[in-house]
């Protein structure tokens, strides 16, 4: 099929993006290919990895799993094949607490929760893109995580399948998770200076 920049006038799909160089990270959101270069900083890596910590010590004796960047979430029903896939993203992390949306490709579904650092070249997809396509996907809870201000924005899907106003938080709060597996995470150990 060659590279998805070589031809932007028509939908690629899940089919389309197992055919791409494996050493390049690309998203697929309503078809629409998104280049995932430059790699992300050391200083969002760091709050990836603490939080990843977190999150898996406060779910290590539930069902819930976490998984962090390179992970394929596809935004289908689970009886779509590859063909009918347009949205594959890769979130910096994800918790499924549904083990059947999972198999040996990541995560066919939508996760009960997503979190997104932001960075100057994801910005605008991450507070507005995906911020749509999680509401309409029925992911519970969406994260996003400012590193220089020390912010987490977390918006959750309201009975009305729509996010609504966000809970804003700083390195000295506390999060209280919603999701089945409830859980809190201290900021202060997320945010710690390099």
């Amino acid at each position: 099929m060659g590279r998805p920049e070589e031809n932007l006038n028509r939908k690629f799909t899940y089919t389309d993006y197992l055919t791409w160089p494996e050493e390049e990270r690309w998203e697929i959101i309503d078809g629409i290919p998104y280049n995932m270069t430059p790699a992300p900083s050391t200083r969002h890596q760091q709050i990836v990895a603490a939080l990843i910590a977190s999150f898996f010590n406060n779910l290590k004796n539930t069902p819930s799993q976490v998984f962090g960047a390179s992970f394929e979430v596809r935004l289908a029903e689970k009886d779509k094949n590859d063909k009918e896939i347009f949205t594959v993203v890769q979130p910096d992390i994800a918790i499924i607490c549904d083990r059947t949306k999972l198999d040996a490709r990541g995560c066919q579904g939508s996760p009960d929760l997503i979190v997104e650092v932001i960075s100057p070249s994801t910005f605008r997809k991450d507070i507005k893109e995906k911020f749509y396509l999680y509401e309409k996907a029925g992911v519970l809870e969406y994260w996003l995580i400012y590193p220089e201000e020390k912010t987490v924005v977390v918006f959750r899907l309201g009975n009305d399948c729509k996010y609504g106003r966000p809970d804003v938080y700083t390195e000295l709060d506390d999060i209280q998770s919603k999701i089945p597996d409830s859980f809190t995470i201290h900021l202060a150990e997320i945010f710690i200076d390099e």
